[in-house]
């Protein structure tokens, strides 16, 4: 990413909260600050040697380059087969980790937090923890861990994601962050984490649309696309979006890298899923719910958009489901999240219909901070900088834990599990989240793929 660059479209989403903040009085203090930030992680024995750590692994060091600028050095022996079908990262997980922006080193750096995923964890570190639908982190040492079975892959993303939050959370200044017990059940997200296993042996949804394929919908991708199906061909997704990839997608989209300005994303995404070897369908225009379902189209819909316009609308189709995430904005509120399904005790239109944004009105506040009037000297008028100040703060691994509890909540019904209408949780506060049951369907019809369950 060209720090030199300041456009709307190239402005890394994390360093603009410093930004935001008043903490940083220029662009290259802010980014100055975020190479600072940095994470080693140690691979323990056997890790390397499971899909699940794998797909915890790499999840970790896939968020925390994006977000992490200082970089993520792995520890460990990564000369082993990479266990995870993508293709397009490498024959090896030393491969796949140098492709996803992380280094291999010798020993992690005693100047940095330090994560790490399974046996002979020394103390300070984060210790990762997954197994059935369970994931979380603990201090080394003060806590035991689940069973770690080598396909928990949902749960092991969802570990590894709130692994970096919290190691981010360090770095930006929370005192709890990294010394405490977090973690959340994907079987029952209002439980107790460590009480709520779900079932072993279970099938995964195969016949989804997605509606969005920036931050959360790649992330949600990312999750699908990890998932040890038994024939990935019989996954059939509708990836729906008209926006085109900036370079600013790359510091919060879990699928794009460097240089892919200008391509639509629904292409971008295409080509991903189909290397995964799953079936696509493309849709290149807004959402508007004047969508015709056809007899062989998804019946669930997985929303990523953060458009009060398109969110009213998503009912009007006469999807069975309906999954719309959302994540809070700006630099105390970007690690929020509200997770809805419809049908439910609320229309999605009374939800949105009358929602106006307030984003101009708040970019007109943060467009006088210190950071933002030095822009003016570098010849940005007055426009572009209101259109930098009203773009939204972002991380990916919070985006990485919102798509894991929304596919899971189609999967968890699917399964026999509960059904969710609201759940909202930020990752300052894991323990704080609440959750509102849904009513039964009195139609849902996913389909449904076979996994590796063990």
């Amino acid at each position: 990413m060209n720090k030199t660059d300041i456009r709307p479209d190239t402005l890394h989403r994390g360093v603009k909260m410093v930004l935001d903040s008043g903490e940083a009085d220029t662009v290259e203090a802010a980014y100055a600050l975020f190479e600072t930030y940095r994470v080693s992680i140690g691979v323990g024995g056997g890790v390397a040697q499971s899909r699940a750590g794998q797909a915890a692994l790499l999840t970790m060091v896939n968020t925390g380059r994006r977000a992490l600028l200082g970089g993520v050095k792995v520890v460990g022996d990564l000369q082993v087969p990479l266990l995870v079908q993508l293709p397009e990262l490498g024959l090896t997980l030393g491969d796949a980790i140098h492709a996803l922006g992380g280094t291999h080193a010798p020993e992690v750096d005693q100047g940095s937090p330090v994560i790490w995923l399974g046996d002979d964890a020394p103390a300070g570190s984060l210790q990762v923890t997954f197994g059935d639908w369970r994931g979380g982190v603990f201090p080394a040492g003060e806590a035991s861990r689940l069973a770690e079975g080598k396909h928990d892959t949902p749960a092991a993303v969802l570990a590894g994601a709130l692994a970096v939050a919290e190691v981010f959370q360090k770095l930006r200044g929370n005192p709890m962050a990294t010394e405490r017990e977090i973690g959340l059940s994907l079987w029952d997200p209002q439980a107790p984490w460590r009480e709520a296993a779900g079932p072993d042996t279970w099938v995964a949804p195969s016949k989804l649309w997605v509606l969005g394929l920036g931050h959360l919908g790649q992330a949600f991708l990312w999750v699908l696309g990890l998932m040890p199906f038994d024939d990935p061909s019989k996954v059939e997704l509708t990836l729906q979006d008209f926006d085109l990839l900036a370079a600013a997608n790359d510091s919060t989209s879990v699928l794009t890298g460097p240089g892919r300005e200008g391509v639509l994303k629904t292409r971008e995404m295409m080509s991903w899923a189909e290397a995964r070897g799953f079936q696509v369908r493309l849709v290149e225009r807004r959402f508007a719910g004047d969508v015709a379902l056809d007899h062989g189209d998804p019946r669930v819909l997985f929303c990523g958009v953060d458009n009060a316009e398109a969110r009213a609308t998503l009912e009007d189709a006469g999807f069975d489901l309906v999954v719309d995430a959302g994540l809070g904005a700006g630099p105390q509120e970007y690690l929020a999240m509200r997770i809805q399904t419809y049908p439910g005790t609320i229309r999605a239109r009374d939800r949105w219909g009358g929602v106006v944004s307030a984003r101009s009105e708040e970019a007109q506040r943060l467009a006088a901070h210190k950071g933002y009037r030095e822009l003016t000297e570098r010849g940005v008028d007055a426009c572009g900088l209101l259109e930098i100040a009203s773009r939204t703060v972002g991380a990916p691994f919070v985006g990485v834990v919102a798509a894991t509890l929304s596919l899971m909540e189609i999967a968890r019904r699917l399964n026999g599990g509960l059904s969710l209408e609201v759940l909202d949780l930020t990752l300052r506060n894991v323990p704080g989240r609440q959750g509102v049951e849904g009513q039964a369907l009195r139609r849902f019809n996913p389909g449904f793929a076979e996994l590796r369950n063990r």
